[in-house]
């Protein structure tokens, strides 16, 4: 596909699964969730965790796949440019470049201050049964 004769660059980011399911966690947690089936309220971080493993977790768990949304075919990425989202100087340094602007992001949709911890055999579990989200985190430029 073309756009303007050229072929459009795709990039996405992404994030540390762990932080990415915290912060799944931690917007679950909210106030205006609570009774709802998606509420995190009452569940330790190490229950989402174990739940999201699942094949089919429980709605409160079921936040999809970083690694499904990334990756194409035979383990293909399907970006261009795969930016970490720990590095966001990267990417924006990218756009900056490719746009020839400065660019500034205001931080938004911040997720509730929930403290969270995961212990050491609940992140081996989920690091062996959920090895392509870290597989896909690896290809983002650090």
């Amino acid at each position: 596909m073309q756009a303007g004769g050229q072929t459009p660059e795709l990039f996405a980011v992404v994030r540390n699964p762990i932080d990415w399911l915290s912060s799944w966690y931690r917007y679950r947690y909210r106030d205006d969730l609570l009774g709802h089936e998606n509420s995190t309220r009452g569940i330790t971080f190490d229950d989402f965790v174990l739940e999201y493993c699942k094949g089919k977790p429980a709605p409160f768990a079921n936040v999809g796949s970083q690694a499904k949304f990334l990756i194409v075919g035979e383990g293909e990425l399907g970006v261009d440019h795969l930016f970490r989202y720990e590095a966001q100087d990267k990417m924006i340094a990218f756009l900056e470049k490719r746009l020839d602007m400065t660019i500034e992001l205001k931080r938004l949709n911040v997720s509730p201050t929930v403290p969270l911890s995961l212990s050491a055999d609940v992140e081996a579990k989920f690091r062996k049964k959920c090895a392509a989200e870290f597989d896909v985190w690896e290809m983002g430029q650090a």
